[in-house]
């Protein structure tokens, strides 16, 4: 269901420049959308792997057992 939503007309004009030729605000929205809750997972993938990389050494591998 549509609805309104008040934005600047700077950003109505940063909408447009990062949409594709026929796109609509919705379509722009929810890539942009979409980009951060990749990212965010990326970045929280990372995090994790580096602090198991640091607490490595806390560990005793399977191989020594």
């Amino acid at each position: 269901m549509p609805t309104t939503i008040q934005i600047d007309k700077a950003t109505r004009e940063k909408l447009k420049r990062l949409g594709h030729k026929g796109e609509s605000y919705d379509h722009i929205i929810n890539r942009l959308v979409t980009y951060f809750e990749e990212l965010n997972v990326e970045r929280l993938i990372e995090k994790r792997y580096k602090k198991l990389q640091e607490e490595k050494e806390q560990y005793i591998s399977l191989d020594e057992l």
